[in-house]
């Protein structure tokens, strides 16, 4: 069984209030829903320690929306590992592709990223996708073998139990535009099979979460989640308002395959 997973990745949205009131309004909504899964909020970094306050006691989690590829040192502007656990958080987001698209992150920098929240204990949400030049051009399949494949250099089996994926088609982000459901799953689970060329037991590869990525809202969700290969979404825009974000997670609890941590 693998966990399913509904994050919301906020960007760079909200004030330290506004934070405050979004993720109390959500772990309102959710803590007496059952069959719950794991939920997660990724807030800007200014609001780390809110997210701490009102996460805790609750069955409401949260990470960081990128990290650095250095411990500490002189690195203006980055923020480390050890400062997000610190923070307490336990995922961060690996690979955005907006991240890849204006702050010049590459499959050269994604496993360095990844080695270093695995030393750390956090859970990387990695992100892999095509763009819409790429989609036309039938390559989606390609590229997301490739970023996959780059993500998990130098990784032990153990290493990748403690992964999630996001498959993320970048056209879709932002846009309105969603991949159809039975597509989706389609590259879900290529994303599966690529891992299956890395290593060798294939029956733990089978139980790394493969999230969607690409404008889930509260109006798709329920066909995108109804998709056994898909485990949950990495929601965007729906994530800042809390009845949507809260229509997600309760469209996750009808997985018939639900296993939270």
């Amino acid at each position: 069984m693998r966990k399913t997973i509904i994050a919301g990745n906020w960007k760079m949205n909200k004030t330290r209030k506004e934070a405050k009131e979004l993720i109390e309004g959500v772990v309102a909504a959710v803590k007496a829903e059952k069959n719950l899964p794991e939920v997660v909020v990724f807030p800007p970094f200014t609001s780390l320690d809110i997210a701490d306050a009102a996460c805790a006691g609750s069955p409401v989690s949260f990470g960081a929306q990128n990290l650095a590829t250095e411990e500490s040192g002189a690195y203006t502007g980055e923020v480390s590992a050890p400062m997000l656990l610190d923070a307490g958080c336990k995922y961060v987001i690996i690979g955005h592709s907006e991240r890849r698209q204006y702050y010049g992150e590459t499959n050269q920098t994604v496993p360095l990223k990844v080695k270093m929240a695995l030393k750390h204990n956090l859970t990387p949400i990695i992100c892999v996708g095509e763009l819409l030049d790429e989609r036309e051009e039938g390559l989606t399949d390609p590229v997301v073998k490739r970023q996959v494949g780059a993500a998990v250099t130098g990784l032990t089996q153990e290493e990748l139990q403690k992964i999630v994926f996001a498959y993320e088609p970048v056209w879709a982000i932002g846009t309105g535009k969603v991949c159809e459901s039975v597509e989706a799953a389609r590259v879900v689970k290529n994303v599966r099979d690529t891992l299956k060329q890395f290593f060798d037991n294939k029956d733990k590869v089978e139980e790394v979460p493969v999230l969607y990525g690409g404008s889930m809202n509260a109006k798709n969700a329920d066909e995108l989640l109804a998709q056994d290969e898909i485990d949950g979404g990495l929601i965007g825009g729906a994530s800042l308002k809390v009845e949507d974000f809260v229509s997600i997670v309760k469209s996750a609890t009808k997985r018939p395959r639900l296993s939270a941590v």
